[in-house]
């Protein structure tokens, strides 16, 4: 394994943490298989960053922000984060290796404040970070705060794990005649309004020209499959 490729900067949505049947709350069996395949990863050598999302707890665009003043519901988001972060830092240390919760919102009776140089030193060591509380400001989503710190942590791959497959050419969900999009350039990304990324995700992530791979979390191994490099999903670069 070449040096240069073995970090990465893996984003799990809150879907990583629910339970699929009811699309909310923690899973202890969700959260365990993700926590095995970040482990498994991390004990062959590789050292992975971690962002998770918080809508399986709380979000934004929710009902229960409907009528809130839109920065206090973003920020009641970043704190569902560290919940998520928590309980995915101890399944992890449960399989026998190092992880720790940096946030970017101060809380440190929990959690270590985001500082750049302490996470790539705990990197460096073998451990994985978990970024928590996304960028700490309203306004910007998580996929943003992904892509932040892959590029301040120096990630070779930001690694989006999804609901679905990859990007397709419109939503399956809706239109049967959607195909999956095997490979996208940054900019033909941007211009045909894909709507799996925000658009100042994928712009960061192309000034920086660090590439993208979206690929489907809900079927097993495929966390494992992504950070060892396998093509799965859709490559954005």
């Amino acid at each position: 394994m070449d040096d240069a490729d073995k970090r990465v900067l893996l984003k799990l949505s809150g879907e990583a943490f629910a339970d699929p049947e009811i699309g909310y709350g923690i899973s202890p069996d969700m959260v365990k298989r993700v926590a095995g395949e970040i482990s498994d990863a991390q004990s062959s050598g590789y050292e992975i960053g971690i962002v998770v999302g918080g809508g399986n707890i709380f979000r934004g665009v929710s009902a229960a922000a409907e009528g809130m003043d839109p920065a206090n519901a973003d920020y009641m988001g970043m704190l569902a984060t560290v919940i998520n972060a928590l309980a995915l830092r101890d399944a992890i240390e449960l399989n026998g290796v190092q992880c720790r919760v940096q946030s970017a919102i101060t809380m440190q009776q929990v959690a270590e404040p985001y500082i750049r140089l302490r996470a790539m030193a705990h990197l460096d060591k073998g451990r994985s970070v978990i970024f928590a509380a996304g960028s700490g400001n309203p306004f910007f989503t998580t996929d943003t705060a992904a892509a932040l710190r892959a590029v301040e942590i120096g990630a070779s791959v930001m690694l989006k794990a999804s609901t679905v497959d990859g990007i397709y050419t419109s939503d399956p969900a809706i239109d049967p005649d959607a195909t999956l999009i095997d490979e996208i350039d940054y900019m033909d990304f941007i211009s045909q309004q894909l709507r799996v990324m925000d658009t100042t995700a994928v712009t960061m992530c192309m000034d920086h020209q660090l590439p993208i791979v979206v690929f489907n979390l809900m079927t097993p191994g495929n966390i494992g499959r992504a950070i060892a490099g396998e093509r799965i999903g859709t490559l954005v670069h």
